[in-house]
């Protein structure tokens, strides 16, 4: 028998190398306890600055997809909003007047307030349009003309957003509720990319001016004004097509459209395509400043909640930063349900303070019968000779106020209920699709350099 004997000093070192070789595998973990742990880390330092890992092409791909899938969603609200602030309240009818006028269709008093007729129609040369209905009647109150005029006329009479949606769909066909949706499109894709991406850079990047000329606080309502108003002037000619396709009814409203808009740059220069302009900046920029401030008001307070349901710190030193690695942290559903929540309320508030300015806009737009023909524009300059202007044609206030004096609140808010129910969900599913839209271009960019890192 043999016996090996060992210092006291060698078992140590013996010991130590062992007890260290069984610990390193625990120390250093297995392959996939190491990826997990650069996942980690990775997300990690990411977060710190959670808007700043997107591309700008990824940004535009998210706009692009939350536009499309916007437009197809709200544009028949869109249309039937259009319709409302377009319509002039009717005329009150006394039929009983008309018993003593005969057939000649010259005599018909101008202020008939009827448009059209289901049957055999004979259409007055005068402002208003009044069919006769019937077997050559000797009188007008003979005819069986004035029950189906009025039925006409009420039938072409939006109440309400819901009522304008049932009528136009069975008098026009459903298709009708889609009308302008290409060139919503042609506007909403262009728009919606530079509105998107020009916030984001003016929010969170380091190069953003507003860093170092507005409060934190602030940020969002100047940055949100600013991008709109780029992208206002980069849209605002497929806009006006866009409202005035959507406010002309019967055939062929492409084709009249784009004749009408040619007329137009024809006897008032280019420069009409831009007509308006200045009403949408005074609706639109006030809205991006109200929205955007109230949506990261709003998505903070949700996240706020969150973390302080789990027991994190919310004091106000951590609110900001620890509230954007939070949503930087968040699942693809809590993306999409805070975003919603956020976009549908500040949405639905700024539209509804913003309405009078989106009253005069569509109003000044769909303003072409004696604004885009040369016999009215001539007519228009003779009126401004003699100091008085077509109410279209006065300045912002001026016209704002005029539609205060002739229908009270109500005609400046005319539209606000189908302006909210449309814009409140197109906040919504926008900004939700975008944030997810990052969100998943966020986790793309994680992956591609996990494997970097691998490799």
């Amino acid at each position: 028998m043999s016996y090996s004997f060992t210092s006291e000093p060698a078992q140590a070192l013996d010991t130590q190398s062992s007890l260290s070789q069984d610990a390193q595998p625990h120390l250093q973990g297995q392959r996939h306890d190491r990826v997990q742990l650069q996942e980690s880390e990775l997300a990690a330092n990411m977060s710190t600055s959670p808007h700043l890992d997107i591309t700008t092409s990824q940004r535009m791909v998210s706009a692009t997809w939350g536009s499309v899938l916007t437009s197809l969603l709200v544009t028949p609200l869109d249309v039937v909003r259009v319709r409302l602030q377009a319509q002039h309240a009717p005329t009150p009818v006394n039929l009983s007047r008309f018993a003593a006028y005969s057939t000649n269709f010259k005599q018909l008093p101008p202020d008939l307030g009827i448009n059209s007729c289901c049957r055999e129609v004979f259409w007055v040369g005068n402002n208003g349009q009044f069919c006769l209905a019937g077997n050559a009647p000797t009188h007008i109150a003979d005819a069986a003309g004035p029950e189906c005029a009025v039925e006409e006329t009420q039938r072409k009479t939006f109440n309400s957003t819901l009522d304008g949606l049932k009528k136009i769909a069975r008098n026009e066909g459903y298709t009708t509720l889609w009308r302008g949706l290409s060139p919503t499109l042609m506007m909403a894709i262009p728009g919606n990319v530079i509105y998107f991406t020009g916030y984001d850079w003016l929010r969170y990047s380091h190069a953003s001016p507003l860093k170092k000329l507005a409060s934190d606080v602030y940020v969002p309502l100047v940055a949100g004004s600013i991008a709109r108003i780029a992208a206002a002037v980069a849209v605002s000619p497929i806009e006006m097509f866009r409202t005035r396709m959507q406010a002309t009814t019967g055939t062929s409203v492409f084709k009249e459209t784009l004749l009408g808009m040619h007329r137009m740059t024809q006897t008032q220069g280019y420069t009409s395509l831009w007509r308006g302009l200045t009403l949408t900046m005074w609706r639109d920029v006030p809205f991006s400043g109200i929205y955007w401030w109230g949506y990261e008001a709003v998505r903070n307070r949700l996240t706020d909640a969150r973390e302080a349901a789990k027991g994190h710190d919310l004091s106000p030193a951590r609110s900001l930063t620890g509230g954007r690695e939070s949503q930087a942290n968040e699942s693809h559903m809590t993306t999409f349900v805070d975003s919603f929540l956020a976009g549908s309320v500040s949405g639905a508030v700024a539209a509804f303070v913003t309405t009078p300015f989106d009253v005069g806009k569509t109003r000044q737009q769909v303003y072409h019968h004696a604004g885009d023909d040369a016999p009215s524009v001539v007519a228009a300059k003779q009126l401004a000779k003699q100091g008085k202007l077509i109410p279209e044609e006065l300045s912002m206030p001026r016209f704002l106020y005029h539609i205060f004096h002739e229908e009270g609140m109500a005609g400046l808010f005319k539209g606000w209920a189908a302006r909210c129910m449309k814009v409140a969900p197109a906040c919504a599913i926008m900004i939700s699709s975008y944030e997810v839209g990052k969100k998943w271009a966020r986790r793309v960019n994680e992956k591609r350099e996990l494997g970097k890192a691998e490799a």
